[in-house]
């Protein structure tokens, strides 16, 4: 509720409902598991209660959305039946929930731990946008899903051919994310303010799978119009 660029942006209006609630729609319709919403704020909590939604509120001061992912499983699967977890952003409201169904493919190989998206890079603004985080990832032909090798905020890697940008959605292996969380900050993930980094940084595994069209995330009032637009568009 605190966002500096857009305050109270989980509770804003997009064509009659919460942006949250979008939030809890999109995965519901990808039917790949129970979802629920973690939260620091109350009036969020209610919202998606308010929904038929589950919340969990969790301690607002914990870093990272892998953390409060983290602490919310706890709460949700104490006895730890789900063994794989996706960690969905709250301000994708125009996500095709078909993403979500992909984030979980890379995950069929056992030597990758955590599962990831990308989407092509399309135009020079893009790659040099420091905001647009970078996959060095290379896919061969008919390939869908390949290895990250690293991510910038620099426009990577360098010389022709394809170039990817990076949606932060993941899905981890649970065992994957208890070592995660408990890890400290590594100096590449400071360094590029990248938390994904200190996960190839301790040895961990990240694949991407590859979409055309990612959604956008709703950081700004201008972004808000567009996600209103087009939402109430497709309604």
């Amino acid at each position: 509720m605190a966002s500096t660029r857009l305050p109270g942006k989980p509770l804003a209006d997009i064509a009659g409902k919460p942006m949250i609630v979008h939030m809890l729609d999109r995965g519901r319709e990808a039917d790949i598991g129970p979802v629920a919403v973690a939260c620091g704020d109350p009036e969020i909590a209610d919202a998606v209660r308010a929904a038929g939604g589950q919340a969990v509120l969790t301690d607002p001061s914990l870093p990272s959305g892998s953390d409060r992912v983290h602490a919310a499983l706890a709460e949700l699967d104490p006895d730890r039946t789900h063994d794989v977890v996706v960690n969905l952003q709250g301000d994708f409201p125009t996500l095709d929930p078909a993403g979500l169904r992909l984030v979980v493919t890379p995950l069929a190989d056992p030597n990758v731990d955590i599962g990831t998206l990308v989407v092509p890079i399309r135009d020079e603004i893009e790659a040099t946008t420091v905001s647009f985080v970078k996959a060095a990832c290379a896919f061969e032909d008919g390939q869908t899903i390949a290895p990250a090798l690293y991510f910038s905020r620099q426009p990577i890697p360098w010389g022709l051919g394809p170039r990817w940008h990076h949606v932060g959605i993941y899905a981890y292996r649970r065992a994957v994310l208890d070592r995660y969380v408990a890890l400290p900050p590594s100096p590449l993930e400071r360094r590029e303010q990248l938390e994904q980094l200190r996960a190839l940084e301790n040895g961990m595994r990240i694949a991407c799978a590859r979409m055309e069209h990612g959604p956008f995330g709703v950081d700004t009032a201008e972004d808000l119009e567009r996600a209103r637009a087009l939402l109430a568009a497709s309604a």
